[in-house]
Parts: structure tokens; C-alpha cells; sequence
């Protein structure tokens, strides 16, 4: 339960990302500079952390061990998550992204099979593949369904341009995130801690948010003082706070892939307060009686996925 509630937290800081990446582009930002001020607003803010904590030589070490593996997971969790999501809100509201982002629901769920753990049998230790927990699944369902819910009144107005640029990069995304984020847990088998997760994987990712930077620099030119504001509030709120704690939260039961899935599964409120945070910034339409049904529907899928995590717990041999 504890882990859920701390997912649902960072959801409401992940919200800020829909809303204010859709105020940057209809403000006339560009997505490359969304994407990349945001990494670089992380750096020292995580620097500084993890150095009070005493952290940085573990990160290094890490980083150093495995470059290869660590870059690829990292730009995988990072960059194929946030570019995405930056380039599809030139395209679509803030609700519609948050919507669509709800499938990293079901590909956490999805990805189970990817992963091995170390069991012992008479033959000694063997890696035995995970497989998709079907409550899991059947519960993230209904989620999806509440989402489908939210969607029903706005569809009508989506045309294909949408669809393509709006729809689509949210999908990769939607999936990059749970694998690169599950795959480095698997490689640092729980040697760093959140922060300094964040904050390896933040570095490593830093010379393609660069490349984003000059692209932009010769193509549109400086970012506007508005659009720097906002990514340093984006920054903070989605990269920082709530990267940390949904982090923390995959960590606290990363060996549990039910489990994993329900922390997951959390990031379906990031629509509820995304539409919220729409509707008190950008002044969207209160949402009609579908759209209310469908977070309804959400609401009893989250409570289910913790019901389930919780009985899942109860129901666990006690140990001395």
C-alpha cells in the first residue's frame, strides 16, 4: 500500500508535464527545447542531493562498470519516453496525451515476460522467465476502459494529422518508460538508491538532450523566457519529484511483477489531475458525464489494484 500511495504522488507531479508542455507549444516553444531544458534543469538539483547523501563515487562506479548497458536502458527510460511526449503536445491537448499515456499500463503489465529471476531448485540456482500476472492484467483492463471512458467525448474531433503526431509518439513512450525503468533495475540489482538512479541515468543521457539544444538553437533559435520558467518548473516537479518518487516506489516491490504492475498502474490518476490542472491554467471545458464515469471507473480500478496488493501481502508465509 505505502508503495501505491507514493505512486499516485508522483502522479500528481508527472501532471504537470501534460499541462505545461501543451502552455509551452501554444505559446510557441519549441518541443526540443521543452525536452532538453528539463534535463538540464535535473542535473544539479540531483548533484546536489546525492552529494549530501554521499553518493556521487557509487554512481560514478556504476556508471563506469557497464557504460553500454547503463546507456542504452537509461536513453531507452529517458529520451524515448520524454521526446516523445514533448514533440506529440504540438499536436494534442494535454488530456488526450495523458490519456493515451495510460497504455504504460498495460505494457507494464506486458513486459513481465522480458525479465528472469534467480530461483533455487535441485540443480541448483536457475533463471526462471516472469510471466504476465493475469489479475494484474484483467485489473489494468478496467483502468483502460475508464480511460477509453475519458476519451469517448473528445474522439470525434480528432483527425488523422492527430492521430499520427499526437497519438503514436505517446504509445513508444508509453512502453519506453516501464523497460527502461524495469531493465536498469535489473542491472544495478538495487546498488543505488533512487536519487542516485535518477541522477546516473540523467548523465548519461545529457549529450543527446544536447544535441536536441543545438538542433534547436540553429533551427528556431533561443527559447523564450517563458518557456525556460516553465521547463524549470517541469523540471522539478515531473524530473525531480516525481521521477524520485515513482522510482522509489518500482524499487520498494520490484521483485513482484503483480505488484509492480499496481505501482504502475497509479499513473492512470496522472489524467484526472492533468484534466484538473487544465482546466484551472489553459481553461478547458469541465468535463461532461462520460468523461466523469470514466474516472470513476479508474478510481475503482486503483482501488482494486491495491485491494490486491494488499491481500497479495496478508496472504504471504510469515517468515522468522
Amino acid at each position: 500500500m505505502k508503495a501505491i500511495w507514493i505512486g499516485i504522488l508522483s502522479s500528481v507531479f508527472f501532471a504537470v508535464t501534460f499541462v505545461l508542455n501543451r502552455s509551452m507549444e501554444l505559446s510557441g516553444g519549441s518541443w526540443l527545447w521543452s525536452a532538453s531544458l528539463r534535463y538540464f534543469f535535473m542535473v544539479p538539483f540531483l548533484v546536489a542531493i546525492v552529494a549530501y547523501r554521499g553518493g556521487l563515487g557509487s554512481v560514478k562506479r556504476e556508471m563506469v562498470a557497464k557504460p553500454a548497458p547503463f546507456f542504452i536502458w537509461s536513453v531507452t527510460a529517458f529520451v524515448f519516453f520524454y521526446a516523445p511526449l514533448t514533440f506529440a503536445a504540438a499536436y494534442s491537448p494535454g488530456w488526450l496525451l495523458a490519456g493515451t499515456w495510460q497504455l504504460t499500463i498495460v505494457a507494464g503489465v506486458l513486459l513481465a515476460p522480458l525479465f528472469t529471476i534467480l530461483v533455487n531448485t535441485k540443480d541448483g540456482e536457475k533463471k526462471i522467465r516472469h510471466k504476465i500476472p493475469v489479475i494484474s492484467l484483467g485489473i489494468t483492463l478496467i483502468i483502460l476502459a475508464g480511460v477509453v471512458l475519458i476519451q469517448i467525448p473528445n474522439a470525434q474531433n480528432v483527425d488523422t494529422k492527430t492521430l499520427v503526431l499526437g497519438i503514436l509518439p505517446v504509445i513508444l513512450a508509453a512502453f519506453a518508460y516501464p523497460l527502461g525503468n524495469r531493465k536498469m533495475m535489473e542491472l544495478l540489482s538495487g546498488r543505488l538508491d533512487t536519487f542516485q538512479r535518477v541522477l546516473g541515468m540523467t548523465l548519461m543521457t545529457i549529450p543527446i538532450w544536447i544535441g536536441f539544444a543545438l538542433y534547436a538553437w540553429v533551427t528556431v533559435g533561443l527559447p523564450s523566457m517563458n518557456q525556460i520558467g516553465q521547463s524549470f518548473i517541469v523540471a522539478i516537479s515531473s524530473g525531480v519529484i516525481a521521477t524520485t518518487l515513482f522510482f522509489m516506489a518500482t524499487d520498494l516491490v520490484q521483485g513482484d511483477q503483480g505488484k509492480l504492475a499496481a505501482v504502475e498502474a497509479t499513473q492512470s490518476t496522472e489524467l484526472i489531475f492533468a484534466m484538473i490542472g487544465e482546466m484551472l491554467i489553459l481553461h478547458i471545458a469541465l468535463p461532461g458525464p462520460i468523461a466523469l464515469v470514466g474516472m470513476a471507473v479508474i478510481i475503482a480500478g486503483m482501488a482494486l489494484h491495491s485491494f490486491q496488493t494488499a491481500l497479495a501481502k496478508k496472504n504471504l508465509p510469515a517468515t522468522d
